[in-house]
């Protein structure tokens, strides 16, 4: 930015040129402006975040709900989002714009592992509040996806894998986010939230999704960045019921869903719901039902 160039002109100018949204060309990969999702009637998210990690450029006031934290955006953040660790963004205020983009792991197959990177980990940092400087690259970088995105290149794709590690080291170099500990948000409450949507999150089984990830109050815990004894007290006090009771209940409806109306046999069934056996599958829905599996596909 020139040192005469007034602020205000920059950022109209920078998010101005990301107003044309893009399709989906790409099953793995897409780009999209903030404006169509906001405001009183927004458009659906055209995508599924169960699936998706997501890099986000939003200028403007908002915090940003995790199990573990409050993190306040204060003017201008760049965010990274994993499909596993849930969050929600509320009280935005100010909004001027934003950019994002979508990716799974197949993007990155035989690339890299998302997973090595502090970014896309559970208690890692994900919000980074920029300088106007740390803001010009990254509007550069997302620039250089949306042109390089439309483009004819025939490896284009790998262009896109690293500019999107770009955004990712430039993020990782920076001092970690500010973080709010919000005495007018319910810990309790959110960490209930946080881990419904995470369950929610592994549902339904079908064809693109064979089998759950997360099965036991450790897996969600962890995958939460809170210790399990304080999983069990944040939803007993909510819902006053236990973790290893909320899976299990989600786990018995999804299973009836799969006896009745999937083709899978039972053993199939009880694999994608993260039973290493068949018998423990059984058990499991006896113990719950007073009925087989096998008796209750055939009522």
């Amino acid at each position: 930015m020139k040192k005469n160039e007034k602020k205000g002109s920059f950022y109209t100018q920078k998010f101005g040129s990301f107003s044309k949204k893009i399709q989906l060309v790409n099953e793995h990969f897409d780009l999209f402006t903030l404006d169509p999702f906001l405001g009183d009637n927004p458009e659906p998210i055209p995508y599924d975040k169960r699936d998706y990690y997501k890099i986000m450029l939003f200028k403007g006031k908002a915090k940003v709900l995790y199990a573990d934290k409050v993190l306040e955006a204060k003017q201008q953040v760049l965010s990274f989002s994993n499909p596993l660790i849930p969050c929600k963004w509320i009280e935005k205020e100010n909004v001027q714009g934003g950019v994002f983009c979508i990716f799974d792991k197949q993007f990155f197959h035989q690339f890299a592992d998302l997973s090595d990177y502090s970014v896309f980990q559970p208690g890692g940092n994900h919000v980074f509040e920029l300088s106007d400087e740390q803001l010009e690259k990254s509007v550069a970088l997302f620039e250089r996806l949306f042109e390089e995105f439309e483009s004819d290149y025939k490896h284009k794709y790998d262009v896109l894998r690293t500019t999107v590690f770009e955004l990712m080291h430039l993020a990782m170099k920076m001092e970690p986010s500010s973080s709010i500990q919000s005495t007018e948000i319910n810990a309790s409450q959110r960490i209930s939230s946080m881990f419904l949507e995470l369950l929610e999150r592994q549902f339904p089984i079908n064809d693109s999704h064979k089998s759950i990830n997360l099965r036991t109050a450790s897996d969600f815990a962890k995958q939460l960045n809170v210790h399990v004894n304080h999983l069990n007290r944040a939803l007993k006090q909510t819902t006053n019921k236990t973790t290893s009771e909320l899976i299990a209940e989600r786990l018995l409806q999804e299973s009836k869903i799969l006896l009745k109306h999937s083709q899978q046999d039972i053993s199939e069934i009880g694999y994608s719901l993260g039973f290493s056996e068949a018998t423990h599958f059984s058990n499991f829905f006896k113990k719950h039902t007073d009925t087989s599996p096998s008796q209750f596909r055939n009522v």
